[in-house]
């Protein structure tokens, strides 16, 4: 089974692009994050025609996360957005059970400027994840947290980390939570299967970022102890960073063998 997630950039302006990948690259589940779409406005039709079907909670400012997955597949909604709070009305997280497994899409806050009231809301939503989260360890279910997390996992995941320092995606903070959430057990992905690569999913307009490939890996697929075994490949099409009018992201995916 082929899982994947891609940060769109508005799913609307860049929807020839988002289906062009859904058909050359077939996933059976992908994850979508920063929609920039009220929910009415969501193309469900043009993915319905694509073959698949979705579950999403749109925003029109930058957020909006969505869940697709094929026909075939069934998806069971459960939350729309991460537990914790009462007073959260941004639209960064939806879960759903598919084929047996818990699929939590999510786009975590960007956190900048730092220090700031929006890098104290990016701490406050991680603990609300590792919570969350938690709970799926605690019953060794098949889970798996997939999306943009807005971190830089290391100084290895990043063109010049020197320059990175005072940013709120790569603030020691944030680093160290990324750091509690594999230390509870989870499996980054794309590091597991890349230990010793440079690998980067995300690339600034400015500056001929991508052309000197000066990225950063931002999106992330982390599967819980009861996945782990089932890794079996994985990626990062970075020529899809390189279509006209493409979103600054790259999608990222993993294959899980069969159960």
């Amino acid at each position: 089974m082929k899982i994947a997630t891609y940060n769109v950039n508005g799913v609307n302006g860049r929807l020839p692009i988002v289906i062009r990948w859904l058909q050359e690259a077939d996933p059976h589940i992908v994850c979508l994050q920063e929609l920039k779409a009220p929910q009415e406005k969501f193309p469900e039709k043009a993915i319905l025609d694509t073959g698949y079907r979705a579950i999403w909670k749109g925003q029109k400012s930058w957020n909006g996360v969505a869940i697709l997955a094929r026909k075939s597949l069934e998806i069971t909604e459960v939350q729309r957005e991460l537990p914790g709070s009462e007073n959260d009305d941004q639209s960064r997280y939806i879960e759903a059970i598919i084929d047996q497994m818990v699929i939590c899409c999510l786009y975590l806050p960007n956190g900048n400027p730092y220090p700031g009231p929006k890098f104290e809301y990016k701490l406050e939503w991680l603990k609300r994840l590792k919570k969350r989260t938690g709970e799926f360890i605690k019953m060794d279910l098949p889970a798996i947290l997939i999306g943009d997390f807005n971190i830089i996992p290391t100084p290895f995941d990043v063109h010049k980390p020197e320059r990175w320092q005072d940013d709120a995606l790569f603030r020691t903070e944030v680093r160290k939570a990324f750091a509690a959430l594999i230390k509870k057990g989870w499996t980054d992905s794309i590091r597991t299967l890349f230990p010793e690569e440079k690998i980067y999913t995300f690339w600034d307009y400015l500056y001929r970022a991508y052309e000197r490939d000066a990225g950063i890996r931002l999106d992330h697929i982390l599967l819980s102890p009861y996945l782990k075994s089932r890794l079996k490949s994985g990626g990062v099409d970075k020529c899809v960073r390189d279509w006209e009018k493409s979103s600054d992201h790259a999608p990222v995916w993993i294959e899980l063998t069969d159960r």
